[in-house]
């Protein structure tokens, strides 16, 4: 893995360094990530493996990958795939894998060891009852009329719950707390449901199956789990945490919580990720406007931007938002120092040279990255037709366009200086081409009589063209906060209807013509560009990452922002 940029604003860098100070866990850092694999990772969970994984390798310790697979009706073997990939491709390479079904058993023997203590019970209630049993944070829960039942009767229930003899949601298995207590997972909350569904690894060896709540905690200390970090919706679970822990007497995991990460347009809810590709919203899992960590792999970003994001973010107690803009700019910041230049006009316009020799080609020498000297330099063919971007030619420019107009010079990127001389317009009067004249001696783009051009555009040569699909990508959601709805709607009424534009009719440089799939390019002026799987020998597909602009400086000062694209107007 590369090396990453220091962490900033952790908190739990200063726990684990005074519990090595007082030799809390013996000197010991062990860390997990431990996903339920009901869907794709996203960049919410990006921010979770960097810092469990790197503050395990800032402190030489080690971090298990592990699923908790207690729930088999929402899992999938699909998931679990794609998780390993997303942690691999993300940079991090797990000590041990696990699951939460590795212990089952042991779960089912700590339950029966709870029941013969005295501190968990087989219940009839259904599931609303014991909501309405539960109380409110105003009001204590009350009892349930099943609470006080017999070890020997729990225990045979709970046998019986196990074998089978009871249908779904007829008995739960509760640990007994306190039914007054002010917080409400301390009320005797479920640790077993009865669920017959196939598990993905089990089988149908069970059919009861652990909360979340007890399965947890345990799970991090058969695995001897120093430091066990959590987002901050799981703080008012710590007590319950630490009680299971403590009334079983095993090793003392510490649970830590920590701010989720929240981006502007963006969503991070597993759920509503779901409906997206259920309701066929965008195009799969993987869909490049998709937060998913398998979507913006597709889109083109990088591990090292995404890690170098999630290490500026820092981590605190306090739930916030950040700009995408922000995560767009480490996005920008790394490709630009690592992504070969090459040339790609999208929406094209014939430009046709008429001094220039019909049959000639000129091979010009262009750079493939001026941040990287190693990177070297390609030859680009110039010929006596060219194609340019539609918005490089105005035939009555306004004030301050300083590009191809008519009587106007202008530099062709790597090229000759070139002056528009005429153009040849439809019957609509709309521009068809372009004619020009050229300066045999400004090869390379400089007079040699020192005279200036304001403006330098990018070209593809007609006859040397690559036809390609390019896919613009904007923000999925029009509104910042994609959960603010009206009255009667769902989030969906948010979704950005200009999320997605495809041109099919892009010419690009020859030396484009099969990428690698996943291969990272800038197109000159235009932005970062990645090579699509759809891609086919010879009509390669390409997304756009991000555009060149860095707008995060604009977005810092409150620039007004476009509802429509989500970025500063």
């Amino acid at each position: 893995m590369t090396e990453q940029a220091p962490i900033t604003s952790n908190f739990i860098r200063e726990i684990i360094l005074e519990d090595l100070k007082t030799n809390k866990y013996q000197g010991r850092v062990q860390t997990r990530f431990p996903p339920e694999p009901n869907g794709y990772l996203h960049i919410g969970h990006a921010k979770a493996i960097c810092l469990d994984f790197g503050l395990a390798d800032e402190f030489k310790g080690h971090t298990n990958l592990r699923f908790d697979d207690t729930n088999p009706s929402k899992e999938e073997t699909e998931y679990v795939e794609s998780i390993q990939q997303d942690v691999k491709w993300l940079g991090f390479q797990w000590d041990s894998l696990f699951y939460a079904s590795d212990y089952f058993d042991q779960l089912y023997e700590w339950a029966v060891q709870l029941i013969k203590a005295g501190k968990a019970y087989v219940d009839d209630l259904s599931a609303d009852q014991i909501r309405e049993y539960r109380g409110t944070l105003t009001q204590p829960g009350r009892n349930s009329p099943h609470r006080d039942r017999s070890v020997e009767q729990n225990l045979d229930l709970f046998e019986r719950m196990k074998r089978g003899e009871f249908p779904d949601g007829s008995r739960t298995l509760r640990a007994k707390i306190d039914m007054a207590s002010p917080n409400l997972n301390l009320r005797d909350p479920v640790m077993y449901r009865i669920l017959h569904a196939h598990h993905h690894r089990t089988g149908d060896k069970w059919c009861i199956y652990p909360m979340y709540d007890y399965a947890h905690g345990q799970s991090d200390s058969l695995e001897k789990v120093t430091h066990s970090m959590c987002t901050l919706e799981f703080e008012d679970h710590r007590p319950l945490y630490n009680w299971f822990i403590e009334q079983l007497g095993i090793f003392p995991s510490r649970q830590i919580e920590f701010d989720r990460l929240n981006l502007t347009y963006t969503l991070l809810s597993k759920r509503k990720l779901l409906q997206l590709v259920e309701e066929r919203h965008v195009n799969g899992w993987d869909d490049p406007r998709m937060p998913t960590i398998s979507g913006i792999r597709r889109r083109g970003y990088t591990p090292e931007a995404i890690r170098n994001f999630c290490n500026s973010i820092g981590v605190s107690k306090t739930n916030g938002s950040i700009e995408l803009a922000m995560l767009e700019h480490f996005v920008r910041e790394d490709l630009n120092k690592r992504a070969p230049r090459a040339m790609a006009v999208l929406r094209p316009l014939k430009v046709v040279i008429d001094n220039y020799p019909e049959h000639k080609v000129d091979e010009l020498d262009a750079i493939n990255n001026p941040e990287d000297a190693s990177a070297g330099i390609r030859k680009v063919p110039f010929s006596r037709v060219l194609y340019i971007e539609q918005d490089d030619f105005r035939e009555n420019p306004p004030k301050q366009y300083y590009r191809l107009s008519p009587g106007r010079e202008v530099r062709l990127r790597y090229g000759y200086l070139i002056t528009c001389t005429s153009v040849v317009k439809n019957e609509k009067d709309e521009v068809l081409e372009v004619h020009c004249s050229y300066d045999p001696a400004t090869r390379g783009g400089n007079a040699p009589d020192g005279r200036k051009v304001k403006s330098t555009i990018h070209w593809v040569s007609a006859a040397h063209a690559v036809d390609a699909e390019v896919r613009i990508y904007e923000t999925l959601f029009t509104k910042e906060d994609p959960n603010q709805v009206e009255l009667g709607k769902d989030f969906t009424s948010n979704l950005n209807p200009n999320s997605l534009e495809i041109i099919r009719e892009a010419k690009l440089e020859p030396s484009l013509a099969t990428p690698q799939v996943g291969a990272r390019y800038q197109f000159e002026r235009l932005g970062y560009f990645c090579a699509d799987p759809d891609s086919k020998p010879g009509h390669p597909v390409f997304n756009r990452t991000v555009a060149l602009k860095d707008t995060w400086a604009k977005i810092e000062k409150k620039a007004p922002v476009d509802p429509g694209r989500g970025r500063p107007a």
